[in-house]
């Protein structure tokens, strides 16, 4: 079956419509080759793994910068306040399809779990995007709450941000032992990065919940 086939052609010419389908199938067979290239690449993991953690690190410097040092421009006061909900949403999805990845290794299905896992992976990426530009034009947003409920706020969020930090380079690392078909040490972390990486996606999605009760 051609794997275009399902691709409404919306009243666009017939040879557009199979030059799109064309494309759409050999980005798909690209991929495919990709992953199967990684697999069977004998690449040592010591080289990789040590870029991963300087990239990461770069990263997380990058984003301290961000949340404690720049300061937004008053000219987006008021605008784009759809981004702190969007971030949530994303955080949610990846909460989601971790759970659901979760669920077909349990069962075996290691195709189903890799794409449950490369979509989680997708929506974390989006959601990083996302609050990059956030505080970039927004700033980081003070919780007015007192008592309890700002110390329980606090715990939470340091928890959050100190475990992202460690989930970014454990991510990676999980998926680059799983794509070049390293799967003993990729089950290895896994087991750790795994519960970091959903506590992260969902404690985002609770950081939001109080900022919107509070805050917004």
């Amino acid at each position: 079956m051609n794997s275009g086939a399902f691709i409404p052609s919306y009243g666009l010419p017939a040879n557009y419509v199979a030059l799109l389908q064309r494309s759409l199938y050999d980005f798909r067979m690209d991929f495919c080759d990709l992953i199967i290239g990684m697999e069977k690449a004998e690449i040592s993991p010591r080289p990789v793994v040590g870029a991963i953690v300087v990239v990461s690190g770069l990263a997380v410097s990058f984003l301290l910068w961000l949340l404690y040092v720049h300061h937004a421009s008053a000219d987006f006061a008021g605008r784009w306040m759809f981004l702190p909900a969007l971030n949530a949403l994303l955080n949610g999805l990846c909460a989601i399809a971790l759970c659901i990845g979760l669920y077909f290794i349990k069962h075996d299905n290691w195709k189903a779990h890799r794409t449950s896992m490369l979509v989680a992976f997708t929506f974390s990426s989006a959601f990083l995007i996302s609050y990059i530009v956030n505080h970039a034009v927004h700033g980081d947003t003070i919780f007015p709450g007192h008592g309890s409920v700002r110390t329980m706020y606090l715990s939470i969020l340091a928890s959050h941000v100190i475990l992202s930090m460690v989930a970014l380079p454990m991510v990676l690392t999980t998926f680059f032992f799983s794509l070049t078909g390293r799967f003993a040490m990729h089950r290895r972390i896994a087991r750790v990065t795994f519960p970091i990486w959903l506590y992260v996606s969902i404690t985002g999605v609770v950081v939001f919940v109080f900022l919107k009760a509070y805050a917004y």
